[in-house]
């Protein structure tokens, strides 16, 4: 099965059913480009997801960011290498539940020269004392609202006083009754950004 955002079959699954066909992406951002492999059965997996580059482009990373930082629903991991590449004095966590994408985030790291730095791990493999400074994440909408829903609060509910949550969503898949509902779980969101039919929020405790 072909998905509109151009991935093989269910990518949020553990195990992807389609077989291996490795192929290579490039990221280009203002500050540094790098070569991705990609798989089917991964998210978009044969391009860079335009939500994933918009987040990357628009929300600046500080140099001196420092402590855990987390890459929710990292794919083959663009926004996990990137931060570790942008933030050298932090620990990424690259988390998701595909074993493939998994698989790809740590390859990944491993080319950019920052694998010791990024951690790719199922949710059950992360510590439960670990607190995040920042967390970066195109969420997987597809898997359902319910899912959904709990999969951002699990998580950013991990931020630390002062940390911040950064999103992006297609409009038209419900980013805004998605900011909705964060602010009723007693979030503050912001938009920061609206390009492209994406939303950008900003999330931090109250």
């Amino acid at each position: 099965m072909r998905n509109a955002d151009g991935t093989d079959g269910h990518y949020f699954s553990a195990s992807p059913a389609v077989p291996s066909e490795r192929r290579t992406v490039r990221l280009v951002l203002p500050d540094l480009s790098l070569e991705l492999t990609t798989d089917r059965g991964v998210f978009s997996g044969d391009r860079v997801d335009a939500g994933t580059k918009l987040l990357l482009s628009e929300v600046a990373v500080p140099t001196d960011l420092r402590g855990d930082v987390l890459d929710l629903g990292c794919g083959y991991g663009a926004i996990a290498v990137t931060l570790a590449r942008r933030a050298p004095s932090a620990t990424v966590w690259a988390l998701d539940v595909n074993e493939r994408a998994l698989a790809l985030a740590a390859e990944n790291a491993t080319s950019a020269g920052v694998g010791g730095r990024v951690r790719a791990v199922r949710a059950e493999e992360l510590p439960a004392d670990v607190r995040f400074s920042a967390v970066f994440s195109n969420p997987p909408i597809r898997i359902g609202k319910a899912a959904l829903h709990d999969l951002l609060v699990t998580w950013l509910s991990r931020l630390t006083p002062g940390g911040r949550g950064f999103l992006v969503v297609q409009k038209h898949l419900g980013s805004d009754s998605l900011a909705k509902w964060l602010r009723e779980q007693g979030l503050r969101v912001d938009r920061i950004g609206s390009r492209m039919g994406y939303r950008l929020l900003e999330v931090a405790p109250a």
